[in-house]
């Protein structure tokens, strides 16, 4: 499978998308005044401890406050509380390593599980005003703010640097258990310190002088962390991570992709720079585009993006899938559509949702979409039929390297799931809610707003002074009053022995109306 990564660079924004044979199936990006804040390391200060919540607020000099779950505070000592990753047998990091293979290139820090050393709080770790180094794990969604930890990470070509504990981890996708002995014994024979580690999956087949100067460089960034920290005020910035651009170099190119095609000489320049600093030794493509087109035109990107902001995504055989985000989740149903068949109801029902499994993996990938996942399949009587649209589904799912978990199939024909959610999905980065409905993604019929005016010109008429009643609209619900609806104002200037005059407003929300009552001259 040929994988490409296309930079599209400018001044003011910088997207990446990675594709596979020529399909974009994630995109990623950023912009000065809202970059991912995922990595960085802040000197921050408590603002408020709620032992409620085994939570406090930080001020890390955003307008949202950070927050910090008792799970991710050094205890007041320096020792650390929850010291153990998610793990699965002789050090696979389950969770870590994925999150640094993953699409998200580092935005995720590694997972910490609960294996707690002490019964304190966290209003005895914690005080108001207290200046404390954190790390951002999780960029703000919405209305939350970042979340933040106390245990540090810095992501390296190799490994992963964990200043905060004694730990060392294997990525699970070296299966070799020759090579994975074979790296434990040569980190743990050349570290200097009790630092953690996470050995990445490039770091199959290194040798000990490439770990050893990968350690070095790390430890001098952690240093220079700490005697920055020394001095800085709170809130204030200790250490930026790596752009969209760079971080797509370290954790995509050559593990995850083949090529990468970028718009800007300068970035260009740049990127080679950085390969020689960090990876020297590896041959890699990288091309300068200089085409005329524009670079996610010429490859087609502009288009999927676009696709992938809808809320309905037709499928080839004429059925189609409905994307519904809210507030705690995201629902997708299933839909036949113009898809009627060639045989029998049973067969048309499969054939729709094995292709809509197939879509949807793909949507909630190239879409990023986290958190909780509600899939509304069509209902399926037979059982095998069932089996074969879950197997298919869990398959689909293997590609996404993000957290997933997938739930049974219930009897109602839904798939509840959850994927990990470590940074804004496109949708909540290229868009905003709707001002004309305020984001309910619904307005009035106009026949309802003609008939909500009805109600309150009666309303209005029974304490009217004048002898004349003037109603501004926008000027479509002026055409439906002078047209369809008019027998509304007819009735009432009967009713009433009054004359109503309608007049179009343009510059009115539609839903828009305003009643005035005068004297006729």
């Amino acid at each position: 499978m040929l994988k490409e990564l296309v930079v599209n660079s400018a001044p003011h924004e910088t997207r990446v998308a990675l594709l596979e044979n020529g399909t974009v199936v994630e995109v990623f990006i950023e912009r000065p005044d809202e970059t991912s804040i995922a990595g960085n390391i802040y000197k921050g200060r408590v603002q408020r401890v709620l032992p409620g919540m085994q939570a406090a607020f930080l001020d890390i000099g955003f307008d949202q406050a950070a927050f910090i779950y008792v799970d991710d505070v050094l205890d007041t000592a320096g020792h650390v509380m929850y010291q153990e990753f998610e793990q699965g047998n002789e050090g696979d990091v389950e969770s870590g390593e994925a999150e640094m293979e993953s699409g998200e290139m580092t935005d995720g820090l590694p997972s910490w599980k609960a294996s707690m050393n002490h019964d304190c709080g966290i209003e005895e770790l914690l005080t108001e005003g207290q200046e404390i180094l954190v790390q951002v794990a999780k960029s703000s969604i919405g209305t939350k703010g970042p979340r933040v930890t106390t245990h540090i990470s810095l992501a390296g070509r190799y490994m992963v640097l964990m200043p905060t504990v004694d730990h060392i981890g294997i990525s699970k996708r070296i299966e070799n258990d020759t090579e994975r002995v074979r790296l434990k014994d040569l980190l743990l024979s050349i570290r200097k310190n009790k630092f953690g580690y996470i050995l990445r999956t490039q770091a199959e087949g290194i040798d000990e002088d490439t770990i050893a100067k990968e350690i070095e460089f790390l430890t001098k960034t952690w240093d220079a962390i700490l005697v920055k920290t020394k001095t800085a005020p709170a809130p204030s910035l200790i250490y930026k991570d790596l752009t969209v651009t760079f971080r797509a170099v370290r954790d995509l190119l050559a593990n995850e992709a083949d090529k990468l095609i970028i718009d800007s000489k300068e970035e260009y320049e740049n990127v080679q720079r950085f390969l020689k600093r960090l990876m020297p030794d590896v041959k890699l493509s990288v091309e300068l585009y200089q085409g005329r087109e524009s670079i996610f035109d010429a490859y087609n990107i502009e288009g999927d993006v676009a696709r992938a902001l809808k809320k309905k995504v037709w499928l080839k055989s004429g059925g189609y899938i409905v994307i519904e985000q809210t507030e705690a989740l995201v629902a997708i149903d299933v839909n036949t559509g113009r898809y009627v068949g060639k045989h029998n109801f049973d067969e048309t029902i499969l054939k729709t949702n094995l292709e809509a499994v197939k879509e949807i993996a793909y949507q909630i990938r190239l879409r990023n979409i986290g958190g909780i996942i509600i899939i509304d399949f069509i209902d399926m009587k037979k059982e095998h039929h069932r089996e074969k649209v879950m197997a298919q589904m869990n398959d689909a799912m293997k590609k996404d390297k993000s957290q997933t978990n997938i739930l049974p199939l219930t009897e109602l024909g839904l798939v509840q799931m959850t994927r990990k959610r470590i940074r804004r999905n496109l949708t909540r980065t290229l868009c905003e809610p709707c001002f004309y409905c305020n984001g309910d993604g619904h307005l009035l019929s106009g026949k309802s707003i003609c008939h909500k005016i009805y109600r309150d010109l009666v309303t209005e008429a029974a304490d009217m002074m004048g002898n004349r009643f003037t109603v501004k609209v926008h000027p479509e619900i002026a055409q439906l009053l002078h047209g369809r609806e008019k027998h509304l104002i007819s009735s009432l200037e009967k009713q009433f022995s009054k004359p109503i005059a309608i007049y179009p407003e343009p510059n009115y929300h539609i839903e828009e109306y305003h009643i005035f009552e005068s004297l006729l001259k």
